[in-house]
């Protein structure tokens, strides 16, 4: 007997009806970023091993644990299953120099791949939705992430999520935090756990965003980052949460908030729940205006937020959101194969003019199509609003029989199968919500 195959741990499959809820964000997304202005931008999953290293931070938990990366047999080249999408959208911008003609407004939906323990909303391969302006400096952009995300929440019906807000400054500033920060923790040396005894002294800040709740205590009591920021940072997140307040948009300032990647700078913020365990967090982002320098091109601001799918309809299920309908809206009920040939070209017809119709058909070659009761049973059993039925009385006299299996459930009328679109426009106006 072949052995089995499965899918790999943390990798899974989406399947019907399940895939529904992906296909209903994803259309909700498309439609809020037009609104926005928000171009789609597709990068390749695999990219150089380089770009995160240099764009995300040598002593990130994505670059020192996380990532898969791999040699590539052909010619030795290190490369990497993207850990996230924003040095790759980066990478894309300068390689085709798209800052050229001034800023854009992009947006992106794809799969990640991150090497960590499968999870409540955390797998290995998992899916982000973003949105990355580029070649714009001013914090009115940063605000009109926020919001842009805000009226996603409104477009899926989103609850119980909050925004938590901080600046992380400029480096200039930031040198200043972190020889506080490192002079505060080494104080408190028999305190700090083992990650944060590691980043001592390579990345200090990153110690304010661990997970660890031995160590919150701690780092509530450290030194603030705010309390270092320039007249220039200050006057940019000011003006920031000046436009939230104005646009009725709630927030909490969090100075412990870092974000996991080194390229931030000046605005972050995340948007978390609390209904998700310790996969709170649900969209974050923030400012990264050194990070298309670093990676190669004329040195622009940009600003962007990443979205985890997987966790945002975990909780559009938790909050008991309907999963979508996705019941074709007739079902063709077909006693014999032989009429086929007349029975297609009006579904055919039906499907041009938006009318959703699933045909019946056997299972098997020799199975036949089976009785008429097997057949209104697999009709019902599908959800759809319609049944047509194209029997032999009704061909013989150049009709189908529709009959509703939900509204009016039992009421029937037959049509002539020579004036579809006449009688399918009536079907489809019966249809709409």
């Amino acid at each position: 007997m072949v052995e089995k195959l499965t899918a790999v741990k943390g990798m899974n499959d989406i399947l019907p009806p399940e895939s529904a809820r992906w296909e209903a964000l994803e259309t909700a997304v498309r439609d809020v970023m037009r609104l926005h202005a928000y171009r789609n931008i597709r990068t390749p999953i695999v990219e150089p091993t380089a770009l995160f290293v240099r764009g995300l931070g040598e002593v990130t938990d994505i670059v020192e644990k996380e990532m898969y990366s791999f040699e590539d047999r052909l010619n030795g080249e290190q490369l990497t299953l993207r850990p996230e999408s924003t040095a790759g959208v980066v990478r894309a911008v300068v390689e085709h120099n798209l800052l050229y003609e001034g800023g854009k407004r992009l947006y992106y939906m794809g799969p990640m791949f991150r090497h960590e323990r499968p999870q409540r909303g955390r797998y290995r391969q998992f899916h982000q939705i973003g949105a990355e302006a580029l070649g714009f400096g001013g914090p009115e952009v940063d605000a009109e992430l926020i919001l842009l995300a805000v009226a996603l929440w409104k477009a899926i019906g989103l609850q119980d999520v909050r925004l938590e807000l901080n600046s992380l400054g400029q480096p200039p500033e930031r040198l200043q935090h972190r020889a506080a920060l490192i002079a505060y923790f080494e104080q408190h040396a028999d305190q700090l756990d083992e990650d944060a005894k590691r980043r001592l002294h390579s990345n200090p800040l990153r110690i304010l965003d661990s997970k660890n709740p031995a160590m919150k205590e701690l780092n509530d009591a450290a030194p603030k980052l705010l309390d270092f920021l320039g007249e220039e940072s200050l006057a940019h997140f000011n003006a920031v949460k000046a436009i939230l307040d104005v646009n009725g948009v709630n927030y909490r300032i969090n100075p412990r908030l870092v974000r996991g990647m080194d390229y931030y700078n000046l605005t972050v913020f995340e948007f978390i729940t609390e209904r998700l365990g310790s996969q709170g967090t649900v969209c974050g982002g923030g400012r990264y205006d050194y990070l298309i320098g670093e990676i190669g091109g004329k040195h622009a601001p940009a600003v962007g937020w990443a979205l985890g799918v997987e966790r945002v309809l975990e909780l559009l299920k938790e909050q008991g959101s309907p999963s979508p309908d996705v019941a074709a809206d007739a079902y063709a009920i077909v006693p014999e194969a032989s009429s086929l040939p007349r029975v297609m070209p009006v579904l055919q017809t039906l499907r041009s003019m938006g009318v959703s119709v699933q045909m019946h058909a056997p299972t098997g070659a020799a199975d036949g199509m089976g009785s008429m009761k097997s057949q209104f049973k697999k009709a019902d059993a599908s959800g759809a609003r319609y049944a047509l039925v194209f029997g032999p009385d009704e061909l013989a006299s150049g009709q189908v029989t529709v009959k509703a299996l939900r509204d009016g459930q039992g009421a029937q009328r037959t049509e002539a199968l020579g004036h579809v679109a006449e009688w399918g426009h009536s079907l489809q106006s019966t249809l709409l919500p």
